[in-house]
């Protein structure tokens, strides 16, 4: 099988576009435009790329960006009453905690006070429960997004065996739970998998 490169910034940028074009049909009608909240805490230089981008994006659909940069001091505490305050904002559709946090702020709890309809990165307990019921509603970004351009090549992936090399709850665990929905066989390695190379 001959390898394919996939042009996934070719196809953020018609997603984009899309996006624009259903914002501006939802100000047509009288409709707020939708709003994302993305926090960010502390300085970690590849976070503040991350977070450049999504509210470059954001902007560039005709959404609303609302911008929280807290310092690394922020205590657990506060960060909880920031997003206490953004679920009960009828401006916010959408709240993005940007991670890694510092070490003092439990990221579980912090994901798991996002009110799941605006949780965007789709990691709340009860979105990804959802995922593994093949009922999903909001989805982890990356692995819809992998999965977005997977289709995209116009493969068939009915019975494909597809290899994840990871677990974690961001990306591994819910790609392999994407790849399952489009009935693939999956295989799941990661850091105590023996013979990486033979399976992958």
């Amino acid at each position: 099988m001959t390898a394919r490169v996939i042009d996934g910034k070719a196809r953020a940028e018609r997603l984009t576009a899309d996006v624009a074009q259903a914002v501006a049909a939802r100000a047509t009608a009288g409709k707020r435009p939708p709003g994302l909240a993305v926090v960010l805490v502390g300085e970690n230089a590849a976070s503040q790329v991350y977070v450049r981008n999504k509210r470059r994006v954001t902007d560039a659909a005709g959404m609303i960006s609302f911008s929280h940069d807290l310092p690394a001091t922020t205590s657990h505490e506060a960060l909880l009453a920031l997003i206490d305050r953004l679920n009960a904002d009828p401006a916010v559709h959408g709240i993005l905690v940007q991670l890694p946090l510092p070490k003092s702020i439990d990221p579980d709890q912090i994901t798991e006070r996002i009110d799941p309809a605006k949780d965007v990165d789709g990691l709340h307990p009860y979105n990804i429960g959802r995922l593994v019921l093949k009922r999903p509603l909001l989805r982890p970004c990356t692995p819809y997004g992998c999965m977005t351009l997977l289709r995209d090549t116009g493969e068939d992936l009915v019975g494909k065996h597809a290899v994840v090399i990871g677990q974690s709850n961001i990306v591994g665990r819910p790609m392999a739970l994407e790849l399952l929905m489009a009935r693939c066989t999956v295989t799941v390695c990661h850091s105590a998998t023996r013979d990486l190379p033979g399976i992958a």
